[in-house]
């Protein structure tokens, strides 16, 4: 399937070409025929009057000089004839030329004035023939046809030649005729190519909207791209905004429910701890809810983030937390190493499946950054217990965890799960040769 509008136009401008030149080339060669004929018509007519002009009746005869003016009629291999017949068909008198030469045509005087026409020879060849009726003196004895013949040699040679010269010069006016075709074409689209740069640059993040330097029948499409980016930043700094909201209106109530946990552990320990883990619950959901916020993908702008700054960040911060822990972390990155993904929601996703990894790992996490057709895959694996094939679709949701043994409520890989899905992405998970689990993050490359 072609993808390229230039190219599509180019064909079909290329196709339509060729069939106008195709239809031209037969009438053009017909016209060129029908001229041909014609100068050959006029030619045998100033031939006949030659002819006519020469003849003399003495006595009641016919008589024509040994040697006529036109020397192709004298010439014993021309190829211009002459024939005189009476008027009941009989052959008078013929040129030298014609004097080995016999054409199967008969001449009816029919008071018909003049015949243009065509007749074979003995020897194959076909002729020319312009007959015209004469009355020399006047009265029936008098009348006579006066022939001349050319062959069509000349004619078909000419317009074989023509034909010829007709091929090359409509195949080298077609190739003309196509690079300007291309030329005009990418002229024209230079408009698409220029509002195409700056969507990269919209993707980019290098600037925040299509210009207006655009043809009108493209400023359409441009403004409501302009509107649609417009509304997009509007509507994602208003849905952080009211989450920002909210989170700080629940921040001096919960605050003041921590105070209240604390001072009732003094006397009711069990009520207290429940109160404690609620809290706590609801910190951990607002925090989820506000990362689902902020980390989503834009629409349009696409983003790239580098990957081994940020692991080796990660790494450093999570060895301090887990250093009673010792964790042998291996680095196989692609190069270039950077991600189809803002650094602030990569930064999370890799947070969380990080934080999985180090804290559930005998001793050894890999971190690996390779390409697959149209594919960047980005895959964490560990050492650990891994995760049954029965369970891997379950510890995706909100809330589900395989781990009891550490505190948490379970929303970290659903924050990943967003992360993923908001991206486009596929999130693959599976075992790894380390022996734990490998979670491999399938990004689409644009």
């Amino acid at each position: 399937m072609m993808r390229s509008l230039r190219l599509r136009l180019m064909l079909a401008a290329a196709l339509l070409a060729v069939l106008f030149m195709v239809g031209l080339l037969p009438a053009l060669q017909s016209a060129v025929s029908l001229a041909l004929r014609e100068a050959i018509e006029q030619r045998l007519a100033s031939d006949v009057t030659t002819l006519i002009s020469s003849a003399r009746m003495e006595s009641g005869q016919l008589r024509m000089p040994a040697l006529l003016p036109d020397e192709r009629f004298n010439l014993p291999d021309g190829r211009l004839l002459g024939y005189v017949y009476d008027r009941h068909g009989k052959l008078v008198w013929r040129s030298r030329a014609a004097t080995e030469q016999h054409v199967e045509y008969t001449p009816r005087y029919d008071g018909q004035g003049n015949v243009f026409s065509r007749a074979r020879g003995d020897d194959g060849r076909e002729y020319w023939i312009y007959d015209v009726e004469v009355q020399l003196l006047g009265g029936q004895s008098a009348a006579y046809s006066f022939v001349a013949l050319q062959s069509v040699d000349d004619y078909q040679n000419t317009l074989r030649s023509l034909r010829e010269h007709f091929y090359l010069g409509f195949g080298a006016a077609l190739l003309v005729l196509l690079l300007l075709l291309w030329g005009g074409l990418t002229w024209a689209l230079r408009s698409l190519r220029r509002m195409s740069l700056e969507l990269d640059e919209v993707e980019a993040g290098r600037r925040e909207g299509l210009s207006d330097d655009h043809p009108r029948e493209l400023l359409r499409l441009t403004r409501s791209l302009n509107r649609l980016l417009r509304s997009e930043r509007e509507q994602r700094g208003r849905y952080r905004d009211s989450l920002g909201d909210l989170a700080h209106s629940l921040k001096t109530p919960l605050a003041v429910l921590q105070g209240v946990s604390e001072n009732l552990a003094q006397h009711e320990l069990e009520q207290a701890l429940i109160l404690q883990q609620q809290i706590e619950r609801m910190s951990q959901q607002i925090g989820y809810q506000l990362q689902r916020a902020s980390l989503r993908k834009s629409g349009l702008v696409q983003h790239r983030a580098p990957l081994r700054p940020l692991l080796e960040s990660l790494c450093a911060t999570l060895t301090k937390v887990y250093r009673d822990k010792p964790v042998a972390v291996s680095m196989e990155l692609a190069d270039p190493d950077w991600v189809p993904m803002e650094e602030g929601a990569l930064l999370e996703l890799l947070g969380n499946l990080l934080e999985n990894a180090y804290r559930l790992c005998v001793g050894q996490v890999r971190l690996s950054l390779h390409d697959e057709p149209g594919w960047r895959v980005l895959s964490v694996e560990d050492d650990g217990p891994g995760v049954p094939a029965t369970q891997r679709e379950r510890i995706l949701r909100r809330g589900e965890r395989l781990d009891t043994q550490h505190p948490g409520q379970g929303i970290g890989l659903a924050v990943v799960k967003d992360i993923i899905d908001s991206y486009d992405a596929q999130l693959v998970l599976d075992d790894s040769p380390l022996g734990g689990a490998a979670f491999h993050i399938r990004l689409r490359l644009a």
